[in-house]
């Protein structure tokens, strides 16, 4: 079947880049001003221009400049910002009804994504799903469902994770700055393995998946006890670390592990899931069945939505009462849900995935060829990034040149985000609605920031 190349969805702007002049433009420092008088310092932005329009593949500020989307808002509008079925959806929703509690009455919208998300979900079984509010609310949840249908207290999860910003996830998430400096104490019964990462795996790639695996077994049986441990927490693309893709092998090998231990494994699909990798969920990739599924981001096209997904037997294992929220799974929101589905299935989005992958990871890789300062380049479908490092053979992350090319981006009009552990990771997720002649010249001049900033360092 040849590769869906029809960019979907938008509301009607021209999908041109445009730069009128310095970035950010005058408007959107006078708001940037007056954002620091009324938000919170922690609170920052990658590229601080205030947007008035977004769609296809475009966003556009408040002073006129229109940037090519490489970021989808993290992942969040992949079938387009405003696409024609989620907006119609929502808007027609608002008309009827704001809100009214799903706890105390119910409407049929929440069932209905339910319905998609068991539909979808690779969990063996019979399903049920929980609809939240977050990310990080999806992934409490799927840790209090495991704890509540093990009894046992123990998460384990990994290097380089991110999994949020609540205490919990906290807890759960890696990189310490600047998502826990001085934010402690964390909860306890939080274990950490090492990551199968296959650049900076010690002994190098080809071991990688294999000696990660005996690491987590090591770890359970040793330090945890496996009779302690209820879940297992691992995203099958980790996202804030870096974009990293797991060894091949090594998430079925987690499977396998978690299933001889009566341990249950959770796959964070949050930023992954819903269509980005050119599977509905990145862990089909390797034929990962996953006791319970997190997902959100893109689940409702930018409406705030997040789910766990999980195998009947255990998401009933919580008693009335033990799950939900006032604002989860908010009618408007379930709307927009039901919206991004049906983008995706009439425009063959998972195909529309796969062709920008090939595209990206194609000119990604010669651009490494071009220049040593890209160590690394990985991803699969439309999320896809590079590692930046010294050129000097050594693997030394390069965060400053990171941050120097993303500036250059921003400067010309390309919308990018840096990541990575270390901080030297541009990561690139375009909305799948993106035509193909932005999308390269997106590339372009992302190669064009590469090329001069890697002259300045050689």
């Amino acid at each position: 079947m040849p590769r869906a190349s029809r960019p979907v969805g938008g509301p009607g702007l021209t999908q041109v880049r445009r730069i009128t002049g310095e970035i950010p433009g005058p408007r959107s420092r006078e708001l940037l001003a007056r954002q620091r008088t009324l938000v919170p310092a922690g609170v920052g932005s990658t590229l601080p221009v205030f947007v008035e329009a977004a769609g296809g593949g475009v966003i556009v500020d408040a002073d006129g400049n229109s940037f090519i989307d490489f970021g989808s808002g993290i992942a969040v509008t992949t079938v387009g910002n405003s696409a024609p079925a989620v907006a119609e959806r929502a808007a027609a929703q608002l008309r009827r009804f704001t809100h009214t509690c799903f706890l105390v009455n119910p409407y049929e919208s929440y069932l209905d994504v339910c319905a998609k998300l068991n539909e979808y979900a690779p969990v063996p079984g019979e399903k049920r799903t929980l609809l939240v509010n977050s990310g990080a609310e999806a992934v409490e949840n799927a840790v209090k469902i495991a704890r509540a249908a093990t009894g046992r207290p123990g998460v384990v999860v990994f290097d380089h994770a991110f999994h949020g910003r609540t205490l919990l996830t906290m807890s759960l998430t890696a990189k310490n700055k600047p998502y826990k400096q001085g934010f402690g104490p964390f909860a306890p019964e939080v274990h950490r393995a090492p990551m199968a990462y296959p650049y900076r795996w010690p002994s190098g790639p080809a071991d990688c998946a294999a000696e990660a695996a005996d690491a987590l077994e090591d770890l359970l049986d040793r330090q945890v006890g496996a009779d302690n441990a209820a879940a297992v927490l691992v995203e099958p693309i980790q996202g804030e670390g870096g974009f990293i893709v797991p060894a091949p092998g090594f998430l079925p090998r987690v499977a396998e592990i978690c299933r001889a231990r009566g341990i249950l494994l959770i796959a964070d699909e949050v930023q992954s899931g819903i269509a980005r990798t050119g599977h509905m969920f990145a862990c089909e990739h390797e034929g990962v069945r996953p006791d319970l599924i997190t997902t959100a981001k893109g689940l409702a096209g930018g409406l705030p939505l997040g789910a766990v997904t999980g195998r009947a037997e255990l998401m009933d294992a919580v008693p009335a009462g033990g799950l939900g929220g006032t604002f989860s799974g908010n009618p408007v929101a379930c709307e927009a849900a039901l919206g991004v589905f049906a983008e995706i299935e009439a425009h063959d989005l998972l195909e529309r995935a796969l062709a920008i992958g090939d595209t990206m990871l194609g000119r990604l890789d010669a651009l490494r060829d071009a220049h040593p300062v890209i160590g690394d380049v990985r991803g699969r479908g439309a999320m896809a990034a590079i590692e930046l490092v010294e050129p000097f053979g050594e693997r030394l992350p390069a965060p400053d040149l990171a941050a120097r090319i993303a500036r250059r981006c921003h400067a010309e009009g390309l919308m990018v985000l840096t990541a990575g552990s270390y901080g030297n990771v541009l990561r690139f997720l375009p909305p799948l609605s993106i035509p193909d002649d932005l999308l390269v010249e997106g590339l372009s001049l992302l190669g064009e920031a590469v090329a001069a900033e890697a002259a300045s360092v050689v």
